[in-house]
């Protein structure tokens, strides 16, 4: 029988999965399109690789297991899976046609809702992807400004311009490479010591898993202001989240150029890069930036339905009182338990599960409480993704299942036999540059 979400059951079958994964060998490269959403990430052997439906927050794989999904897609349900009002307005978008020969007036229409909740929104463009609207971002500014080094801090896609400065990046021209460059998040000496006027802009997540120090993004936004340097900000992550207009919103700075994806249209592929007038409107003949299906219109009607839900229902807010519940829940169950080495950090509506090298390795530690959490309906991949979707009984449930985990994660450390403890292979790291 198919596993529920329910506490202390057996680990999940899943041979449905195993099958369909043996079917993708040799045939798609690293077995997925997504490497965040790939086996890599998960207690290989143990967890599910295959989910097929998604109702609210919780999640079903190809074997009928059932979870609470803490990860949902990795980003963009922001509401939650089937959300009434979104697929709604998709369906009867669907009925009158998906692209067109000419535009659409939903191109107008949501480009006015982001201007009317996006701080410095003079101008809205719309793609499918995160890095289609960061590298038009940073494009943009080197033909703004006549300058070509990138100075960057987080992660920013898999174009040529970053994902050279990482540890994959065979097949970017050396000369691609020397132009960016990395600086540590919250250290503004290292930013100031390589900004000069060389450099055509700053692009950064304005905040990761860390809180910004006082002043750091203003300070920033004056150090690109002095030097000449557009400022961006990469909102992949924080827009229409940590507040309806994003972290320019949240912490009260005003880029010069924003790009955003993941929770703008609720899981349909949508992304906007907005900004200034002046700059923006090198994107009207000397800045080529057109695709085909920026203007596809089930995203478009995504979009509008969705930013509309999360004003009306203030969902920023809700995230940050269910997601505050779960972040001190953690560190109340691992404070009670005696296990100083692992802490929930972060803004509230995103935090990360951190764990101590010194006890042991992270990895082995982190895979250890995901295998536990698998038995108890919970999947999980290290921090909190909520969505406006996560009941209360749901929460309260996934605390429960650390309760448990987290006993044996103390249990694997007392008897120092982390890696036994494993039933299938160990998570794997990723990268992530940010220095």
């Amino acid at each position: 029988m198919a596993n529920r979400v329910l506490l202390d059951q057996d680990y999940p079958s899943i041979s449905a999965s195993q099958a369909l994964w043996q079917r993708s060998l040799g045939l798609i490269p690293a077995g997925t399109q997504t490497l965040a959403k790939g086996p890599t990430q998960y207690v290989d052997g143990v967890a599910p690789k295959y989910l097929v439906r998604g109702q609210g927050a919780r999640v079903w794989d190809v074997d009928g297991n059932e979870f609470i999904d803490m990860t949902m897609a990795v980003g963009p349900l922001v509401l939650g899976y089937q959300y009434p009002a979104v697929d709604r307005a998709i369906s009867e978008q669907l009925r009158s046609g998906i692209t067109f020969s000419l535009m659409h007036p939903l191109e107008v229409e949501v480009a006015e809702l982001v201007r009317r909740v996006v701080p410095g929104a003079d101008a809205v463009r719309f793609s499918k992807t995160g890095c289609d609207v960061t590298s038009a971002a940073v494009r943009l500014a080197r033909a703004f400004t006549g300058r070509e080094r990138v100075l960057c801090c987080g992660y920013h896609g898999w174009h040529d311009w970053y994902i050279g400065i990482t540890p994959r990046s065979a097949g970017v021209p050396r000369s691609t490479r020397e132009m960016t460059e990395a600086f540590p998040y919250n250290d503004v000496f290292t930013l100031l010591e390589n900004l000069d006027e060389t450099v055509a802009c700053v692009i950064l997540e304005p905040t990761i898993f860390e809180a910004p120090d006082n002043e750091y993004l203003r300070v920033l936004k004056r150090a690109c202001e002095d030097a000449g340097a557009l400022l961006i900000f990469d909102e992949m992550w924080t827009g229409f989240r940590v507040a309806l207009g994003g972290a320019q919103q949240r912490y009260d700075v005003v880029a010069d150029l924003a790009c955003f994806s993941k929770a703008i249209a609720n899981g349909m592929p949508l992304s906007a890069l907005t900004g200034r007038s002046d700059v923006m409107r090198l994107l009207e003949e000397d800045v080529f930036f057109f695709t085909t299906f920026g203007g596809e219109a089930l995203s478009l009607a995504a979009a509008k339905a969705t930013m509309e839900e999360l004003r009306e229902q203030e969902v920023p807010a809700r995230l940050e009182q269910a997601g505050k519940l779960l972040q001190d829940g953690y560190n109340q169950l691992a404070a009670k338990k005696g296990l100083g080495n692992t802490r929930a950090s972060g803004l509230p509506c995103r935090t990360l599960i951190g764990f101590d090298a010194a006890v042991g390795d992270p990895l082995l530690q982190k895979s250890l409480v995901q295998q536990e959490l698998l038995r108890h309906g919970v999947l999980w991949t290290g921090f909190h993704n909520l969505s406006f979707s996560h009941t209360d009984a749901e929460l309260e449930h996934v605390l429960k299942a650390y309760d448990r985990a987290l006993d044996a994660l103390g249990l694997a450390l007392a008897r120092g036999n982390l890696a036994e403890s494993l039933r299938g292979r160990p998570v794997q790291a990723v990268f992530r540059k940010t220095r």
